[in-house]
């Protein structure tokens, strides 16, 4: 009897000494990622995140036809109104000189019955139908100058071709994207946060970010949270600016962010 108590003390003992053990251990180590979130949650200051750019779009063709010139492949950087794709409108420009022409005729139909019914030569309805026809001239004249804009696609913004979607010579159809382009000097945080972390962080909060590509930390600021906590992983999109530098940034780079305190 003796010796079942002194076994059943010898054990609480090892027990008790894996514990206090187990609590002294540094973050990170291999120990402590069988234990419970919550047994962690109060020295967890770490989240995943993605480097994101706010001005990038996908350019599509606004009207079918051929491509004749595409200056720039991908990783070339352009300018802001600088033309990016330029397409045959031969049949477009033709088509807008006759309309000019028809808009000329009625303008001048319009004079001379304007001049007759001032000799009371005509009346008021010929004069009424004349300046019908010449807006209507004018206004096939404005359809067809609208394609005829739309054959080049310029660069919305300051940027770089991340790639190409169709090849130079090609006939496409209206609608169809025809580059990505990005501009990685507008560079956000988009990382997932946990959702118990929300009454804790705010707009302007100050965090690090770390690119896994470069090794070296940035200084970020919360712009703001997300409007919805996604129900199955109970996290919520959080948004920061960098207010620094950021040349030699690439938009998807991943990286982790730290906070200065524990939420």
């Amino acid at each position: 009897m003796y010796q079942s108590a002194a076994w059943v003390y010898a054990v609480s003992c090892l027990l008790c000494l894996s514990v206090a053990q187990a609590e002294s251990l540094p973050l990170g180590d291999p120990l402590l990622d069988n234990l419970t979130p919550s047994a962690v949650t109060s020295a967890t200051r770490e989240a995943r995140g993605v480097l994101r750019a706010r001005d990038q779009a996908v350019l599509s063709s606004e009207l079918a036809g051929r491509i004749t010139e595409m200056p720039y492949a991908e990783g070339q950087g352009f300018a802001k109104g600088e033309v990016l794709v330029r397409f045959d409108c031969s049949a477009y420009q033709a088509q807008l000189r006759a309309a000019q022409a028809g808009a000329r005729a009625a303008r001048e139909e319009l004079a001379h019955n304007k001049q007759l019914a001032a000799l009371n030569s005509v009346g008021r309805f010929e004069v009424a139908l004349a300046e019908a026809r010449q807006a209507e001239a004018q206004a096939q004249a404005q359809v067809y100058q609208v394609q005829i804009n739309r054959c080049t696609v310029s660069a919305p913004f300051d940027g770089r071709v991340v790639a190409r979607r169709v090849q130079p010579h090609e006939s496409v159809a209206g609608g169809t994207p025809l580059l990505d382009v990005v501009d990685n000097r507008t560079l956000e945080v988009h990382l997932l946060m946990p959702s118990r972390w929300l009454g804790m962080l705010k707009p302007g909060d100050r965090f690090s970010f770390t690119p896994d590509e470069t090794g070296k930390p940035l200084q970020a600021e919360v712009k703001r949270l997300g409007a919805r906590i996604d129900e199955g992983s109970q996290t919520l999109l959080l948004i920061g600016t960098l207010p620094g530098v950021t040349e030699g940034l690439l938009a998807g780079m991943s990286g982790t962010a730290r906070f200065t305190e524990a939420p």
